[in-house]
């Protein structure tokens, strides 16, 4: 019997018309261009404005895209998931509002909350119902509006991060190609160094909460950058040695956009070239879940059938992986 795997039969991405320039930056935070782009590689980021425009809107705009690029009706989708850090609201789920929006009447959606790595995980969830032919149409895109938890006086986060969308759909493939692997992990002691200190169970919002500025982002930089090297590098050497994979066999490294530094360390690691590096970070930033998937939007036209990708990603809580891929 022939193996199904899941292969990407299409790819879109959606960012926000607003530029956040490192410029603009300069006169809201004690910062400058040389500083942000020496330590990040990030030039621009694009941020969503409007009033009631969230995750759901730029995810929309993504999936709306990928159904008219692949001629595919809404109605015919199976399963939405919708890999976040920034829903909508916290009930109902943005993977609920995705598929109304859209007019999937005979899709079940839900969300994936890994942060960074959320598409990842969302990718790997996507495939076992294709693989186990439960379904056949499946989308998964990764959706963030992080200026919505950002705080644009702290400099530490807030010339990190933008928004944006991409989306994928995963059909079944019978020729060898689409996902061929994945390693995912994760260690919650992370959490110390990259949070929201409220906003959910343990500390619900109040008056105290949000004078206190507690609904923003907080991230330790150091600590987070150490362990973003060390296991991107670490997954993305182990998915190559557990399926044989030497450099030369590798068309492209697809790795989360959060810092051009940890993407450089998990390159070298890899024994791969920057000639086979996706990289957008600089006129995007991190756009969380949505950066792996914009990456490959980004360069869908110098992908070839056959390629051999390595998605890599370090993400809050935390979360890490990596997904070998061949190219349809």
């Amino acid at each position: 019997m022939t193996k199904i795997t899941a292969v990407i039969t299409g790819i879109q991405g959606y960012v926000p018309d607003y530029i956040l320039t490192n410029s603009e930056l300069e006169n809201m935070v004690d910062t400058n261009d040389e500083w942000i782009t020496s330590r990040t590689g990030i030039k621009e980021r694009r941020i969503l404005k409007g009033e009631n425009q969230g995750t759901s809107d730029l995810a929309t705009r993504a999936i709306e895209g990928l159904l008219e690029k692949t001629n595919t009706n809404a109605e015919e989708i199976d399963l939405i998931i919708c890999a976040t850090t920034t829903p909508d609201m916290l009930v109902a789920s943005t993977g609920c509002i995705i598929a109304d929006k859209i007019g999937a009447k005979n899709a079940f959606a839900y969300d994936l909350m890994a942060a960074c790595s959320g598409f990842l995980y969302a990718l790997t969830t996507a495939s076992k119902f294709i693989e186990t032919e439960t379904y056949k149409k499946v989308i998964v895109v990764g959706a963030d509006k992080m200026s919505s938890i950002i705080d644009y006086t702290d400099r530490a986060t807030c010339i990190i991060f933008g928004d944006g969308a991409g989306a994928v759909l995963l059909e079944p493939n019978k020729e060898g190609l689409g996902v061929q692997d994945s390693i995912l992990k994760s260690d919650g002691a992370g959490r110390e160094f990259l949070h929201m200190k409220a906003g959910g169970s343990i500390k619900p919002a109040s008056h105290e909460t949000v004078d206190a500025r507690e609904h923003y982002v907080f991230q330790d930089g150091q600590p987070v950058f150490k362990a973003a090297v060390k296991n991107m590098a670490d997954v993305s050497e182990e998915i190559m040695l557990r399926n044989n994979l030497s450099a030369e066999k590798i068309a492209w490294l697809v790795p989360h956009q959060a810092n051009k530094r940890i993407i450089d360390a998990t390159a070298r690691r890899m024994g791969i070239g920057d000639e086979k590096v996706m990289l957008n970070i600089e006129k995007y930033g991190n756009t969380t879940s949505g950066t792996i998937p914009l990456c490959l939007w980004d360069y869908e036209n110098q992908l070839k059938r056959g390629d051999n990708l390595i998605l890599a990603a370090f993400g809050g809580g935390f979360t890490w992986g990596a997904i070998y891929l061949k190219w349809l």
